[in-house]
């Protein structure tokens, strides 16, 4: 069983299902706390076997035939995972401080203000007697990251027995995840994301490691991720009724992020921020107390009296002024940087193709598709090997993927059983009744544009670990967040950590704007795709959306431009051109706002 500590103010994000998938193994040791997703059992009982091959382990393999094989292969990769990042911090532990390079490389990457290195000085000028003790002291601060997990929990289809039964409630995709999370050694959270599924957090009760014990202390963490303090609050006070403590709230960019993209109806992170700086308290309270209050008619043990709540913020950051300004003004517990990290080998999975691709695309690359079939905006890349591929059928005319993984078949236009909408299948069945009725191209291109992401995200994980996906299925579709177009080459894990505490500072392209406005940028294009399809559609449920979301952009710009007025948050040429782009982008929300389909309510 790992110990846990933040020995970094940053932790890497979940990306897709295979770019982090082994990222605890990689930076864990050095103290970095990683989020890996287990929503994909076929890729970890996969990963599994690359790395107990490689690490000259017995492998036996978990078949999928087995009714409870998903929990069990999500269960045996955590434990293996576990082991793999237990042996590399022990060896940390007994190495020769003063001259093994993992070591140093270890010391490099830890804050300058961590006791660690204090404990060092003394330890290296200590006479013997006194060593044994420093050395001991050492010991307990050489700790890994955590090692959490991640949950989508729209991700939740029902399994079948081998005749076609369906199987009970808890063999669901997102609840026997949870269970293979729950049996394994990992001492880390789980990260619930993409909002709530009341099964499915109705099922954590039944597992004490989410529970307090006799001390008060829980073994394994619920984190959620959400993008506005009215989701943390109704999804924490949800938990806190089954007894159920949330030990942090991620908040996560509504469109300045990787992967699926959940909009805010026009809320910007840096209102969102002063939301929970200013309700903290009052969040904590309401969690803590209701949670204690179930504890105590439950019969179980109770939490600290000053259990921690953290609160933290990811999505676009991209230099060192960005990330301290938003740690101590918003007065978070952390930061996490995602997408930076898909161009450091040393931390995430990323296939040599699609690093190349990365590095080569332009900005405009970077788009916020249809490509999901849950029917959420995904941030894609127009170069990547998994759009070439897509077109290449269409081309063929062969729209559509082999549906093996079915992670996504929801699906029952045309099926009893639920099928996914990137499918051949479904797409072969949607193309011919649509070419019987009138229908715009438009419509058509946006049924096309359902992509396989069972396949295309975990790729990259098999790819980069030496192996070869199964059924040779090699393409891979990237999520990445608009940040990344900044960065324009690979970097050593040391490079990104040193640019995050600001030790250094990367090259980044010239034109990147700061995270506040890159992410109002983002919602302006956003609002005007919206007023572009309110005109095909009138309605007053359309209208008011859009006067709302018109509304809180406005006001999240006065925000912005009294911020920028009152506090130091970068350099004073960079807080300028801030002020300039505030201003334009509120000229282009009222300029567009005149091609509503209806009177704009006034501010």
């Amino acid at each position: 069983m790992l110990k846990n500590a933040s020995q970094h103010s940053f932790h890497i994000p979940v990306m897709g299902l295979g770019y982090t998938v082994d990222t605890p193994v990689k930076v864990a040791k050095f103290g970095i706390s990683s989020v890996a997703s287990i929503m994909d059992d076929h890729l970890l009982e996969d990963m599994r076997r690359l790395y107990c091959r490689k690490n000259h382990l017995e492998y036996l393999e978990i078949k999928s035939d087995a009714i409870d094989s998903r929990s069990m292969r999500i269960t045996a990769y955590l434990d293996l995972v576990d082991h793999l990042v237990t042996s590399q911090v022990e060896y940390l532990k007994q190495c020769d401080w003063n001259e093994d390079p993992q070591f140093a490389k270890y010391l490099s990457l830890i804050p300058q203000k961590h006791p660690i290195h204090n404990l060092l000085s003394l330890y290296f000028n200590a006479v013997k007697p006194d060593k044994v003790d420093l050395a001991t002291l050492i010991k307990s601060e050489i700790v890994p990251g955590r090692i959490d997990v991640n949950i989508m929990t729209k991700v939740d289809k029902m399994n079948f027995d081998k005749e076609g039964n369906p199987l009970p409630r808890e063999y669901s995709d997102a609840l026997s995840a949870l269970k293979g999370f729950t049996k394994s050694k990992v001492n880390g959270s789980v990260v619930f994301s993409a909002g709530m599924n009341p099964s499915l957090y109705g099922y954590a009760e039944n597992f004490d490691c989410f529970f307090p014990d006799h001390l008060g202390k829980i073994q394994k963490g619920i984190i959620l991720k959400v993008s506005d303090y009215r989701s943390a609050l109704i999804q924490g006070r949800f938990l806190a009724k089954k007894g159920l403590f949330v030990s942090e709230f991620r908040i996560e960019s509504g469109l300045n992020c990787g992967g699926h993209a959940f909009a805010t109806d026009g809320f910007l992170v840096g209102t969102i921020l002063e939301d929970f700086k200013t309700k903290r308290q009052e969040l904590y309270e309401a969690i803590f107390s209701t949670c204690q209050q179930t504890l105590t008619q439950s019969n179980k043990n109770s939490l600290y009296a000053s259990q921690e709540m953290k609160i933290t913020y990811q999505g676009g950051i991209g230099t060192h002024a960005e990330d301290s300004f938003l740690q101590e003004y918003y007065q978070l517990d952390g930061t996490g940087w995602g997408s930076p990290f898909l161009l450091v080998p040393e931390a995430t999975a990323v296939d040599s193709d699609t690093l190349d691709r990365i590095l080569k695309s332009k900005t405009s690359d970077y788009f916020l598709s249809y490509a999901s079939p849950l029917g959420v905006p995904f941030h894609n890349l127009r170069n990547s090997s998994g759009e070439e591929q897509r077109k290449t059928r269409i081309k063929k005319n062969r729209p559509g993927s082999p549906c093996y993984k079915k992670f996504l078949a929801s699906n029952k236009e045309f099926t009893e059983k639920p099928i996914c909408t990137a499918s051949r299948q479904y797409q072969d069945l949607k193309v011919k009744a649509m070419a019987t009725q009138n229908i715009e191209k438009a419509e058509l291109d946006r049924v096309l544009e359902k992509d396989c992401l069972c396949e295309g995200l975990s790729a990259p994980g098999i790819l980069s670990a030496g192996g070869t996906p199964r059924r040779n299925l090699v393409a891979v579709t990237i999520c990445p967040g608009p940040n990344l177009a900044y960065f324009k080459s690979t970097y050593s894990l040391k490079e990104m950590v040193d640019h995050i505490y600001g030790k250094i500072s990367l090259k980044l392209d010239p034109e990147r704007p700061h995270v506040f406005v890159k992410e109002l940028q983002l919602y302006v294009s956003y609002f005007k795709n919206e007023i572009e399809q309110s005109l095909k559609e009138k309605s007053q449920k359309q209208q008011n959306h859009l006067n709302k979301f018109r509304e809180n952009l406005i006001e999240g710009i006065s925000y912005y431009q009294e911020l920028a007025n009152s506090v130091s948050m970068d350099s004073i040429d960079i807080i300028q051109k801030m002020k300039s782009q505030f201003s334009q982008l509120k000229f282009e929300i009222e300029s567009c706002s005149e091609e509503m389909p209806f009177e704009p309510t006034l501010s």
